[in-house]
């Protein structure tokens, strides 16, 4: 089985990770996010599934298209599909083989799961030390190994959800899945630093993420607030805790969201509403003071701007650039990004599935991402893939990474 070809080459450079092999145990969103931004980079991406059912986010619909959930089709663009029982001796051995002769293996069962199939970190990297293992958990592989990992849950406890919705309302996730989804960035950070680190010392690492502490950290000013003696942190609408005014502000016909970050696009914002004396107002001339003071810096601004729709001052903040913008739905906010050029839709050229998926946004000018596969149908490749793991002699013996031979039988 080849691990690059020419759909992945740009004017002759190989694609970043053209070469690198990943065996994809993962279910759900977090590892398949991350192994479908592998994938767009030019990895060979095999992802292992449960024959008859595959991941678990083929069911999850509607809405579906032409057969596919659309959950399923968001993060596994650009892969090959594998049925594999593990629970089958003989599909077991051929998983073994998988994992031995990837450069990467991303997995997400609970700890100790998979010790049993021979397929945990330890006997993994032992027949390939060169293998960078990337485990996915919701709790870490200490006290929390054996809690279950669902974003909503990760969320309420998390803290996500306490600094979520309006003040006086009930606590309110995020309506996406995005704890899942930051979880996945982080281990597509650990896999390309320990494929890097490779590249020096030949040898691959444990790379270890987890749901709490992925959001933990994605809670930067506020958990650090809170660290540091500025009280434990609320729910604020759309208010920020340290800069004001940076919220939605009302018009004659809805709401403007308006992000107002030092004095100076103030005073021009008070120009602007035609209230310029509030820029030297006591009350108002510095950003703490306007925090303190926020409510009445509302009101006072909201008294200004009613007799204007948001269309209207939308225009006329942004021509003195100033950051604003009414809020869109994801209809309106995938067009104003293909207005402005970013081509935030990502089709495969003749795929007659004709399933679109969110681009990647990541820009390479001379390696770009490309998108040569549609989700794969399950068990899609499982014919061909069965014959390759099977035959001992389809992967070159003597495929070397940088200081290491490998094992690939």
């Amino acid at each position: 089985m080849k691990t690059s070809s020419e759909d992945e080459r740009t004017e002759g450079r190989p694609a970043p990770l053209a070469g690198v092999l990943v065996a994809d145990f993962s279910r759900v969103l977090a590892g398949p996010l991350s192994s479908m931004f592998l994938a767009d980079l030019g990895a060979t991406v095999v992802k292992v599934e449960r024959p008859g059912a595959g991941d678990d986010t083929r069911a999850w619909g509607p809405p579906f298209v032409g057969g596919t959930s659309t959950y399923f089709a968001s993060v596994n663009r650009n892969k090959q599909s594998l049925e594999l029982d593990l629970s089958r001796p003989e599909d077991a051995e051929l998983a073994r083989r998988l994992a031995r002769r990837a450069d990467v293996m991303v997995q997400n069962f609970r700890t100790g799961s998979l010790d049993r199939f021979g397929l945990d970190v330890a006997t993994v990297r032992a027949a390939n030390p060169a293998s960078v293992y990337c485990s996915i958990t919701g709790f870490g592989s200490g006290p929390g190994a054996d809690l279950p990992g669902y974003d909503f849950v990760v969320q309420a406890l998390g803290g996500l959800m306490s600094i979520t919705g309006e003040p006086a309302g009930a606590p309110t996730k995020v309506g996406v899945a995005l704890v899942d989804v930051l979880t996945g960035l982080h281990a597509t950070i650990g896999i390309l630093a320990a494929l890097r680190e490779r590249d020096r010392s030949g040898l691959g690492q444990h790379v270890e993420v987890n749901l709490m502490s992925s959001l933990i950290a994605s809670l930067v000013n506020q958990g650090t607030g809170y660290l540091n003696g500025g009280g434990v942190p609320a729910a604020m609408g759309n208010r920020h805790p340290s800069i004001a005014p940076y919220e939605t502000v009302a018009t004659k016909d809805g709401v403007i969201a308006v992000a107002i970050g030092n004095d100076r696009q103030f005073t021009a914002l008070t120009d602007a509403v035609g209230r310029p004396g509030m820029a030297s107002e006591q009350a108002f001339a510095t950003n703490s003071d306007r925090v303190r003071n926020r409510s009445e810096l509302i009101a006072a601004l909201e008294d200004a701007m009613r007799h204007r729709t948001t269309e209207e001052w939308a225009a006329e903040l942004r021509d003195r650039g100033l950051p604003c913008g009414r809020v869109n739905d994801i209809a309106q906010a995938i067009d104003l990004a293909s207005d402005l050029g970013l081509a935030p839709i990502a089709t495969v050229a003749g795929d007659p599935s004709g399933i679109a998926t969110l681009a990647n946004p990541v820009r390479l000018d001379a390696t770009p991402v490309r998108y040569h596969r549609a989700p794969p149908a399950l068990g899609a490749d499982t014919v061909s893939l069965r014959a390759w793991l099977a035959d001992p002699t389809a992967d070159p013996a003597d495929r070397v990474t940088p200081g290491q031979r490998r094992n690939v039988s």
